[in-house]
């Protein structure tokens, strides 16, 4: 099964990042108010970026690695699927 990791920008300006295997399909339950806790107060959410296939073990270890970065370099490198910073 294929997963993807993806970045929402949310009304206030914060950066929200997840994980789902039907990323358009996700954005819409964040946009209803029946998403994740942290974008209910903070609709609409926009689609920013979405990274390349992964399996779901990998996608939530990138997920992890990414919410551990700075908001300025999260949306590069989510596109482009590869950490490019040594921890």
């Amino acid at each position: 099964m294929v997963w993807k990791v993806y970045l929402l920008k949310c009304n206030d300006g914060s950066l929200y990042c997840g994980v789902a295997k039907d990323v358009e399909a996700r954005v819409a339950v964040h946009n209803s108010g029946k998403g994740a806790k942290y974008t209910r107060s903070r609709l609409p959410v926009t689609l920013v970026a979405v990274s390349p296939d992964f399996t779901k073990r990998e996608a939530y270890q990138f997920e992890y690695r990414v919410k551990r970065l700075p908001a300025r370099m999260k949306c590069g490198i989510i596109l482009t699927g590869q950490l490019m910073t040594v921890e």
